[in-house]
This record gives structure tokens, C-alpha cells and sequence, in this order.
């Protein structure tokens, strides 16, 4: 079969691999389309020691199983495979399974290919009629489902009174505005530096689109909920000015370790900090059933490429000319 593989940091090749092997418990899926992560950036990159290459990178997959269980069917895939027998698997809490994998980290390969293995119960049926583009969009809508819950739950307002900020329009920023619209917030605003993608986020809802490096632009201490989505040293010290007494911000992802919350500020202020990395089975469900019905709308804010393209695409985003929020890859 062809894959993409990573191969060395900045490195990807379109080249022959070989073909997965079914296990009892495993289906292998055709992939029909496979999105660009920022985790996959990371590896790509060689910042992420889980992704030594070489290796098949891709986790935001879904595509119609051709072997073992549920045979046929049209799938969305979790990519989450922990352990299963820790006290966190056994409390409905394997997000926090200290030996969960995912696929794309060795030594499973990722779905940057034709094809790819992974287990029968990780995969979520997608109704006749759904693309399979929007269905990859489940895996980075749960990761923002998951973290609006978790913003929810500590949040001292009802959401919709609540001032949302979301740092970062990418996948991660848009899908958490997206989300914080489903969990009833009326007043969101996304702060994207970029103005080919800013143009191309405000444009999709009812959100404002602000540049953070225009003075006033983002208020300090105003907003009750702030997502950063983009989780590097500027923006947790951004999201630090930003939170308001009492506030909330949520972390989404592993951009680097730099310094940069304030944590006297969010001592004396009784700020909340909260990391979010993946979701639960549950939250992959429900995030599933809402893109199905239409609650995320339209999601046309992707745009495609084929897979033998993909180094290219990933080469794009680095340099910051992709305006879509997404890149959906096509074997």
C-alpha cells in the first residue's frame, strides 16, 4: 500500500509500506479521509519523543472497514487506546490512562496511508449521507467538546453569560467556538494573528475575530472562559491577562514548556487553570452524533489535498499560508 511516512524532522515521503495485519479484537479501515494535527506537526517537526520515525503519522481518520469487526461499515475512528485495566480505565476515566497510546504513536502506525489497524471498539458508525471529510472532523471536535465540558464544570457563570475568548482560529480554536455555541455561550471572540486566517474564521459565525497584537483588541481581565488552542509561552501569558477574577482558562494541547502563566495572578484572583488534552469515549459519542445532526453546521471550513500531497500541505501550514482551519488528506 502507499503511506506517507515521516521520516526524518521536516521530512515526509509518499512511498510503498506495508500492509497491516488484523488481530482478534482489530478491524483494518480503508482510509477515505485523514486530517493534519497539530500533533502530527509536532512530530513532523521532531518535537514529539512518542514519534520517533520513521513512522506513519494521521489519527483524525475515518474511512469503511475491509477486515475483522464491522465489516462494511462506514466509521469515524477514536484514535485512543489505553490500557484498559489501570483504576482510571476502570472509572470511565481512560483519557487519563497513564499507558494510553494513540494510534500514529509507536508502535501503532497512523492513518497517512490506504489503510490502517486499529481496535473494533474504537470505531463510531457514521450515518449514510455524512461525508466522510466531516466524519474526521470527530476526533478534533471531541478534543473541544471534552474541554468545553471541562470549562463548564468550573465556571462560576451560567454559559450564557459567560465572555468566551478562544485563542488560536486553527481546527482546535474553531471547534472550540463552535462547541461553546452548542453548550448555549453568546459571546465568544477568537484571537488569531494570522490575517489570511482571520479573515477566512470570522467570516464562518457568530463570533468576533480579533488580532491580538492591536492594542485593546483582547481586554485584560475581562472574559470568564479562555480556551487557549494554540498553548505556546506568549498565549498562556496572554490568557493570563485576559481571564478576569475568579475566571477560567483551559489549556489544549502541548505547544512547549515555555514559561508564561501567571501564576500570582492566578493565585490571588482564584483563577482556574485546567489542562485538556483528549476526551472520553462518551465525549467521542456525543461529538459524533453532533456533527451528524447538523449542530456544527455546515463544516466547510476545510479545505482537501491528496495524500501524495501531503508533504506539501504540511509544509504550508508551517509557513502559515493555509487559510482553512483544517487539511483533510485523500488516499
Amino acid at each position: 500500500m502507499k503511506a506517507l511516512v515521516y521520516t526524518a524532522p521536516h521530512k515526509l515521503a509518499y512511498m510503498d509500506f506495508d500492509e497491516p495485519v488484523c488481530r482478534d479484537g482489530r478491524s483494518i479501515v480503508q482510509t477515505h479521509a485523514v486530517g493534519i494535527c497539530g500533533s502530527d506537526m509536532h512530530g513532523y517537526l521532531g518535537h514529539d519523543a512518542r514519534r520517533p520515525a520513521p513512522l506513519i503519522l494521521g489519527h483524525e481518520a475515518a474511512g469503511e472497514v475491509v477486515e475483522g469487526g464491522k465489516l462494511g461499515a462506514r466509521v469515524a475512528v477514536n484514535p485512543l487506546m489505553p490500557c484498559g485495566a489501570c483504576r482510571d480505565c476502570a472509572a470511565d476515566r481512560p483519557h487519563l490512562c497513564a499507558d494510553r497510546i494513540l494510534l500514529s504513536m509507536k508502535p501503532h502506525q497512523g492513518a497517512f496511508a490506504d489503510r490502517f489497524v486499529v481496535p473494533t471498539d474504537n470505531l463510531l458508525d457514521v450515518p449514510v449521507g455524512v461525508s466522510m471529510d466531516k466524519a474526521a472532523l470527530t476526533e478534533p471536535s471531541a478534543v473541544c467538546w471534552h474541554a468545553v465540558k471541562l470549562g463548564q464544570s468550573a465556571l462560576r457563570e451560567e454559559m450564557a453569560n459567560a465572555r468566551c475568548l478562544v485563542s488560536g482560529g486553527g481546527a482546535i480554536g474553531l471547534g472550540c467556538a463552535l462547541t461553546l455555541g452548542i453548550f448555549g455561550a453568546q459571546d465568544v471572540t477568537i484571537s488569531e494573528p494570522n490575517g489570511l486566517r482571520r479573515d477566512f474564521v470570522e467570516a464562518l459565525g457568530p463570533w468576533g475575530c480579533v488580532d491580538p497584537a492591536c492594542d485593546g483588541a483582547v481586554q485584560d481581565g475581562r472574559y470568564d472562559l479562555v480556551f487557549d488552542a494554540v498553548v505556546y509561552g506568549p498565549t498562556r501569558a496572554a490568557a493570563s491577562q485576559a481571564v478576569r477574577q475568579g475566571g477560567v482558562i483551559v489549556h489544549l494541547g502541548l505547544g512547549d514548556e515555555a514559561p508564561g502563566l501567571d501564576v500570582r495572578r492566578l493565585t490571588l484572583q482564584e483563577i482556574s487553570f485546567l489542562g485538556s488534552y483528549c476526551y472520553t469515549p462518551e465525549d467521542f459519542q456525543q461529538t459524533g452524533a453532533a456533527i451528524f445532526d447538523g449542530r456544527y453546521g455546515a463544516l466547510d471550513w476545510m479545505e482537501t489535498r491528496s495524500l501524495s500531497e501531503g508533504a506539501g500541505a504540511f509544509a504550508d501550514i508551517l509557513a502559515g499560508k493555509v487559510a482553512s482551519a483544517k487539511v483533510i488528506l485523500h488516499p
